[in-house]
């Protein structure tokens, strides 16, 4: 468009703009606007900077944009006329307009591959007008949501009538209008959660229900439903998903259908109003309250509603309903950061406080009440709200400090990922970055930010609180004081122990009456005996508040079982109550944290730590504290005590932080790895000393520990062993040592190094630091323990086969001296950025992950690591992308999986598509990873996994349940092993 076909007459949008964001640096925005303005054609550049002198305001977003959203720059530079015509017009009508042509382009569509171009472009120009609209503070926060909703509504109307109209071309089926093919057809979209209620977020996925009628009017006679129904779905999700070079429309989840682990991704509406009558929960009912038809007929989409109306909405309160919305409640309250909430890291949708908490606060009174109480049968969150302060069951106060809370972190919620177009929802990390963030959201500093911040995130937090506190307290208080000594047959304590919310009073009563009778070794001792017994009350309170609370009994049982000693333990909970709790799911949801306890109970000293839930310790902190645990070892053997003791305490409270919610995956494999390089330090330095002191020094002697496989790139789990590969070098006309014991050359490395993995695997009385596994050094099991560093070098460069390069990615220098560590990093990266010829080592690649296949197998999806598609083909593609790729583009190495494929996406070696399904999966598999590795010793299996550890799987994956995890995971595989083998170029 050129500049003379925009109306420069009506700068409606600019001139609307009011407080808008403050800059953090306004010379270099500044600056940096200014050099591209100067490569724009001048025509554009001159109506820029007519806008700016026109009102000035527009240019202090335009630089905002510049200074903090990379996405929007994108958007801008993308196409500057369209920039400019978007800040000239009226948003509303401009975006009324958007949809209309859209519908119109769609019409005339060409090939399926016009269509996707033309809803992506619709979906580019809507982003950019609505983040102008939301950042310079024209549209209140509900109107950004609803924009973005009827963009999302579109995609999916167009999408799918696309599709029909292909399939009514091509005889499959038979519309009264072939404009509108849907009309009729029996097929039904729904769309659920914040697109039901009209409440999208700027980032946000689309989750969608596609339903069909068996009958299906308008089907050519031939043609079978199921089939059919299915393909238009999966036809239409991709035209919505599928990144190409103009990017994407929406990613469309399609989880929330009935069993999705087991159906297809269309259902029959039978079969689903079969399954909602028969094992419908609770949860999906809360789901349903949400849902609205969005796309196909719009008939047969209200009779779904109506039809599934009596599942979501009881005539009468029936109790087993109340119990599972107090299991929902429990599930929201995971323990993430217990009663503290904090601005760095915090999570404003799911953390304490946040945005889920609102919509849990109003859907479950909608749950309970709406059967009998029509008027609450709405979607929107603050609709609800007002029609509970109206119909009095909850105080204006409520809902009018609930409603500035929810818009406020909305607000949050839509800056954070207008940054880089992200579905994410955490604050970030560090001061500094928020210091950044809080002037993009038109704060002075963090200080007035946090502010706010705070007071919205305690008072959502101190209502959500209150939720049904009022009936509990009731009920408890009602009751008569209680005997917990009195056994199942009694029917006092019976009635507390349900109002407490035990499903198994019979069952808890009778662990309760064996408690009180002091039957266990550690209460034999008079004192724990009598601060045990006078904890029980609270104790009991405690378990309760767990999300499950019968199986947190069953744990606490077994582990007064296991004790050897418990006084310290029984003192630390009776004084820190909140604790209970979150012992209580430590121990039901990971029996390896909970053998820990039992046999170290001082480990959970950590848990009453104000530090315990603020931000992970860095290598700095976790060095300091690990030389406080050692500074007065009085042996050798005392040393290696305490290093032990250091380690267990780390992974007890990493572990437990990964349980609770308090930190992410990611976070804590890093924080892994920083306590095993800190450890491994450590040692390395101890047993230097320890050794030299027997056998003396070589001259010029120098030793290094290279980090290999999970270590190396940091992101270690809970069991994970440490690979290592130890290399040294001495002066070769001196190669004697000169201690009392002299050792010659290698005979001194070798038997040093044995030295060295024998103080990580030697179990003391607190048991093994590290498994070490030194086979990735050169020849593996054949070579020697140590390599010096020319045999190492020589090695790498003319005998190490492609998996051995490929291992070599992840190789990290984790403890030696500065000028040892620099000639091995040097050796590395000249074996990575060689040249290489792309089908050997393709050949070579996919030779090793079927190899790999063989030995392991690759059918159990739950093997997240082996199964095909799983971590195993991830961490291949991204050490293949390096060796192929690193001698033109040696930006691309990195020890880390993940900054590897955005390294590749950037550099142009990886189609940006296939980077967002790795690293998304990536992201799920690691999340998934560090639960199986804390909870389960052996193979996992769901058919015999706890109700606990399902849950928190279900949690780490953010998933509804766990059929919708199980398809989750098949999906991602399945995506995973497609990009494997095409760009390896081989058969799936």
């Amino acid at each position: 468009m050129t500049l003379s076909a925009i109306d420069a007459d009506l700068p409606e949008l600019a001139t609307r703009f009011a407080a808008g964001p403050q800059l953090f640096d306004p010379e270099a925005a500044t600056a940096r606007l200014n050099d591209w303005l100067t490569e724009l054609e001048p025509a554009a550049a001159d109506g820029f900077r007519e806008l700016f002198a026109s009102t000035p305001k527009a240019q202090i977003v335009l630089q905002a944009i510049v200074e903090a959203s990379p996405y929007l720059f994108d958007l801008v530079r993308a196409d500057p006329p369209r920039a400019l015509r978007l800040l000239r017009s009226d948003p509303d009508q401009q975006l009324t307009a958007l949809i209309a042509r859209t519908e119109a382009e769609i019409l005339a569509a060409s090939s399926e591959a016009a269509a996707m171009t033309i809803l992506r472009r619709m979906k580019a120009e809507a982003a950019l007008l609505i983040a102008l609209c939301d950042i310079g503070d024209v549209w209140p926060v509900m109107r950004v949501t609803e924009a973005l909703t009827d963009i999302a509504v579109t995609g999916v109307q167009q999408a799918l009538r696309y599709q029909l109209r292909q399939e009514a071309a091509r005889g499959r089926l038979q519309p009264p209008c072939t404009d509108f093919p849907e009309q009729g057809s029996g097929l039904v979209v729904l769309a659920m959660g914040k697109m039901g209620a009209g409440e999208l977020n700027y980032s946000s996925d689309i989750d969608l229900i596609v339903f069909y009628d068996l009958e299906a009017p308008t089907l050519a006679p031939d043609i079978e439903p199921q089939p059919f129904f299915v393909r238009v779905t999966q036809a239409m999700a991709r035209m919505l998903s599928q990144r190409t070079g103009d990017g994407y429309v929406f990613r469309v989840d399609l989880r929330l259908r009935p069993d999705p682990a087991s159906t297809q991704v269309a259902i029959s509406t039978a079969a689903a109003m079969d399954y909602y009558e028969r094992e419908g929960r609770t949860w999906e009912r809360a789901a349903m309250i949400k849902a609205r038809p969005c796309a196909g007929d719009a008939e047969a989409g209200e009779r779904v509603i109506a039809e599934i109306a009596p599942f979501v909405w009881r005539k009468h309160l029936d109790f087993a309903a109340l119990a599972d919305v107090h299991d929902m409640k429990r599930q929201m309250q995971t323990f993430r950061g217990q009663t503290q909430i904090a601005v760095e890291g915090h999570n404003v949708k799911v953390g304490r406080g946040g945005i889920r908490e609102i919509e849990f606060f109003a859907q479950t009174q909608q749950l309970i009440a709406g059967g009998r109480h029509r008027e609450l049968r709405v979607r929107p969150t603050l609709t609800t709200l007002n029609i509970l302060a109206a119909s009095n069951w909850i105080t204006t106060q409520a809902r009018d400090e609930l409603t500035e809370a929810y818009l406020f972190l909305r607000r949050v919620e839509h800056r954070l990922q207008m940054i880089a177009d992200e579905q994410t929802h955490a604050l970030p990390e560090d001061e500094a970055t928020i210091e950044r963030f809080a002037r993009f959201l038109g704060f002075a500093d963090r200080a007035a930010f946090a502010e706010q911040l705070l007071a919205h995130l305690n008072c959502v937090q101190g209502h959500y609180s209150k939720l049904f506190e009022a009936d509990e307290v009731v009920d408890a208080a009602s009751l008569p004081p209680v005997d917990y000594a009195a056994g199942p047959e009694d029917q006092r304590l019976a009635e507390h122990l349900v109002s407490l919310g035990f499903k198994k009073p019979a069952m808890v009563a009778e662990t309760l009456r064996q408690w009180m009778a002091a039957e266990y070794r550690i209460l034999r001792v008079d004192s724990t005996r009598r601060a045990f017994l006078e904890f029980v009350p609270t104790l009991v309170d405690g378990l309760a508040r767990a999300e499950q609370p019968d199986n947190a009994v069953i744990a606490f049982d077994r582990l007064l079982q296991e004790l050897h000693r418990g006084g310290r333990l029984v003192a630390l909970l009776s004084q820190n109550k909140e604790l209970v709790a979150l012992v209580a799911l430590v121990l039901s949801a990971a029996p390896r944290l909970g053998d820990m306890v039992a046999r170290q109970p001082q480990i959970m000293d950590g848990l009453i730590d104000p530090r315990f839930f603020g931000a992970m310790p860095d290598r700095r902190e976790l060095s300091s504290r690990l030389a406080a645990t050692l500074a007065d070892a009085g042996s050798y053997e005392e040393f290696l005590d305490r290093l032990r003791l250091f380690g267990q305490e780390s992974l007890f409270l990493i572990g437990t932080r990964i349980l609770s919610g308090t930190v992410s995956t990611q976070q804590a494999s890093i924080a892994f790895a920083d306590v095993a390089e800190g450890i491994v330090d450590t040692v390395h330095g101890l047993v230097i000393d320890h050794f030299s002191a027997q056998y003396g020094r070589i001259a010029g002697q120098q030793t290094a520990i290279l980090a290999m496989g999970r270590l190396g790139s940091r992101e270690m789990t809970a069991s994970s062993d440490l690979d290592l590969i130890l290399i040294y070098d001495f002066d070769e006309e001196q190669p004697d040592s000169d201690g009392p014991r002299s050792l010659h050359g290698a005979q001194y490395f070798a038997r040093f190094t044995q030295r060295l993995i024998s103080a990580f695997t030697t179990r003391t009385n607190y048991g093994v630091l590290y498994e070490v596994d030194m086979r990735l050094r050169p020849s593996g099991r054949a070579g020697p323990v140590a390599s010096r560093l020319c045999a190492f070098a020589d090695y790498q460069d003319h005998e190490a086969w492609t998996w051995e390069h490929m291992a070599l990615t992840r190789a990290r220098v984790i403890s030696a001296s500065p000028e040892f560590r620099a000639k091995i990093e040097g050796i590395i990266r000249e074996i990575l950025t060689r040249p290489r010829d792309r089908l050997v080592i393709a050949n070579d690649v996919a030779e090793m992950r079927r190899a790999i296949a063989q030995e392991k197998g690759e059918d159990d999806i739950w093997d997240l690591k082996y199964a095909a598609g799983g971590l195993i083909d991830i961490d291949f593609i991204a050490q293949y992308l390096q060796l192929v790729h690193a001698a033109e583009m040696p930006d691309i190495l990195s020890v880390g999986t993940v900054t590897v494929l955005d390294n590749a996406a950037r550099l142009g070696v990886l189609p940006s598509s296939d980077a967002d399904v790795l690293r998304g999966a990536a992201r799920l598999y690691h999340n998934l990873t560090q639960i199986l590795r804390l909870c389960v010793s052996e193979k996992f299996s769901p058919a015999t996994a706890g109700e606990d550890l399902l849950r928190a799987l279900v949690r780490a994956g953010d998933a509804p349940d766990f059929s919708s995890l199980e398809a989750r995971v098949k999906e991602t595989q399945a995506e995973v092993r497609a990009v494997f083998s095409a760009l390896l170029q081989i058969e799936s």
